[in-house]
């Protein structure tokens, strides 16, 4: 802390990128001796070459990397597909899905376990209604009808009856109105 205090200041432009920030360092505002100060500006050009040196070394390999996909054959939608392939085998062999998909397994199990017990208590309901009093009520007039309708004994069995006599209405064609019974009714 003490150095800051000193009186060492930052220039007080900061260099872009590619600009020579050796050249922007003011000599006045630093502590340093002449020679420290141009020893770290040899050094930081050193290392300004460098940066450029391997950029353009990257982009000399970008390059080559692109030409042997090109001749390969491989398009960047191959890349795109074999990169959500791999991040979905990621995907699927991680803790957090394996959790997952145990616990919608176990959901899953839970709610048709769920499902078959109203099942069976809509179903038993629908027994206990279908022998009830009135059921056998209403099924005895229902029959009672239907004798009465084609004339034929039932069997006794409603499904029989409901299909019969719904056969039995298709069947039967509505008569129409004799025409001088429409001029009557006006």
């Amino acid at each position: 802390m003490e150095e800051a205090d000193k009186g060492i200041s930052r220039p007080e432009t900061i260099p872009e990128v590619g600009e020579d920030a050796a050249s922007t360092v003011s000599l006045s505002a630093t502590s340093l001796t002449e020679e420290e100060q141009e020893e770290l500006r040899n050094e930081l050009a050193k290392v300004e070459d460098e940066i450029q040196t391997l950029s353009q070394v990257l982009a000399a390999k970008e390059r080559h990397v692109a030409e042997m996909k090109r001749k390969l054959g491989i398009t960047p939608l191959n890349e795109l597909k074999q990169n959500i392939t791999k991040g979905w085998q990621d995907v699927t062999t991680s803790t957090a899905y394996k959790r997952t998909s145990e616990t919608l397994s176990q959901a899953g199990q839970k709610a048709t376990a769920a499902f078959s017990t109203v099942g069976s208590a809509i179903s038993k309901k629908l027994e206990d209604v279908r022998n009830s009093p009135t059921f056998k009520s209403f099924e005895e007039k229902v029959e009672t009808l239907k004798t009465k309708v084609s004339n034929q004994p039932s069997t006794g069995d409603f499904d029989e009856v409901l299909n019969s006599t719904a056969s039995a209405s298709a069947m039967d064609p509505k008569p129409e109105e004799a025409p001088a019974d429409r001029q009557g009714a006006r």
